[in-house]
This record gives structure tokens, sequence and C-alpha cells, in this order.
């Protein structure tokens, strides 16, 4: 996912982690440069072990570095959605997507028919989030995930949003499904379609190895119907869970926009 909110809202585990690390974020003090970056570190490593973080997590918080390249990202996201639906949608290649997804919903049949079942969610939607967010997989970044999504705890502008996702990497990073060389997108978005790490503690399946196809799509659907998708409904009658896929409104706009080409054909 290309960041913005994304549904990456993960909105109760977030609201419980705040709850208890309210107290611990106020001793991890926020920087504007990465010149208290390694200070910070030495802070977040007890506020992260006191959360259950373990050794490799640990590990990985030590070996992470200031990401310059993500705050630079972070500091343009909102021109990545400005202006209409139509200027959006010729950017992100709106019509490339739509093709594309026609081909791959029938090659990957029996995947997306498995998935339908298990969670209501149609192809279209899905093949939308991964063509958007990944070019269905082609690109799903090369920034280093765990100094990414540190970088963004310790950075001022929004450390108490990412807190939590970086709390959740370091548990990944325990439980094998990241590394500490793992890489992403500049946020620190995971796989072919891009999630936070706190969305992958809650809504992952399977083994939660988002790089792989299968269980990043059946993932998003689960995300989807955990955020209100309704089966049998298009994509246009599910506004509310593509929002809390991604809070932008052009970029819902698109999605169901291009699911609905998608699922119609």
């Amino acid at each position: 996912m290309a960041f913005f909110a994304k549904g990456k809202i993960f909105a109760a585990a977030v609201v419980a982690t705040l709850a208890l690390a309210t107290g611990a974020q106020a001793a991890a003090s926020c920087g504007k440069t990465g010149a208290g970056f390694e200070a910070w570190k030495s802070e977040f490593a007890a506020e992260a072990q006191s959360e259950g973080v373990g050794s490799k997590g640990l590990a990985a918080l030590a070996g992470a570095n200031y990401a310059t390249k993500t705050i630079s990202v972070d500091r343009a996201i909102h021109k990545a959605f400005s202006g209409s639906v139509d200027a959006f949608m010729k950017r992100r290649g709106g019509a490339a997507i739509i093709s594309k997804g026609r081909s791959l919903k029938k090659s990957n049949a029996a995947l997306f028919a498995k998935i339908e079942s298990n969670y209501g969610v149609s192809p279209g939607v899905l093949l939308a989030i991964w063509g958007m967010e990944t070019g269905f997989g082609s690109s799903m970044g090369n920034q280093n995930t765990v100094s990414a999504i540190l970088t963004l705890a310790y950075d001022c502008r929004r450390p108490g949003f990412f807190y939590p996702h970086a709390i959740a990497a370091l548990k990944l990073v325990d439980r094998g499904a990241l590394s500490a060389s793992s890489v992403g997108a500049a946020h620190g978005e995971i796989g072919h379609t891009q999630f936070l790490p706190g969305n992958v503690l809650k809504y992952g399946v399977g083994n939660g190895n988002l790089r792989d196809k299968a269980t990043a799509l059946a993932s998003t659907a689960n995300f989807l119907k955990g955020h209100g998708w309704r089966a049998g409904a298009g994509a246009s009658s599910n506004m509310g869970a593509i929002a809390g896929w991604n809070s932008a409104s052009v970029y819902q706009q698109a999605i169901a926009q291009i699911a609905t080409a998608i699922d119609g054909d």
C-alpha cells in the first residue's frame, strides 16, 4: 500500500497497545533528525522488551539505521493522493491494472474462488489493491522494513501511530515472518499488498509471509472482511471496508472503479 492511512488503522489493536504504551512512549523522546536516533533506540529497546519482544527482535532493533529515504517519502505523501480520480487513475495506470487484473483473475481462478468462499470477498477488489500497491508483486519496495518503521516511530510527526507497528515488526522478526534484512516499502509496508506490521499480526493468515501471493491476497480479504465487507455486494457497496484499507478518497474511488471493471468482465 502506498502509505496514507490505508486501513492500517488496525484500530482495536492500536488502541490496546497505545493504552499500555502511553507511559513508555513518554520516555522515548521523538526526534526530527537522525541525530538522536541511536539514543532513542536504547530507550525503545527497554520498552519493546517490556512488551514481549524477544532476542531476535531486539537484535534487529539494535542493527536498525535511521531511514532518510523514508522521511523524504513521508514528507511528500499527500501529493501522491492529490487531484481528481481520473488524474489519479492515469498516474497509477488504472487501465493497465484492469487489463492485467482480468487476466490474473482467469489464470488464478481456483485461488480467488477459495478466498471468496472463505472470506466473502470478490476477486476484483483484491486484484485492484494488488495492482495498485505493487503492480501485482513486481515492485514490493527495497527499503529495510525494520529501519523504516522504527524511523517513523521515532520521528516526531506521527510517533503514536507508528509505535505499535514498530513493536509488531520486532515481534514478527521473533516469529520468523520478518528478518532484520527484510525489505519493503518506504513506510514499512510488507509484501504483495503492502501491510503495515501491526496489521500482519492482526489480519495475516497462514504463516504471515506476505511475500507469498496466496497468503497476501487471503490476508487482504481477511482485512476487508474485518472492516465490514459484505459478501455478495460489489465494491461500490463496500466503500467503508475500502476506506479502512486507505483513507484517501481518490484511492478508494479508484479501487472501486477498477474492482467493478474486473468483476464485471
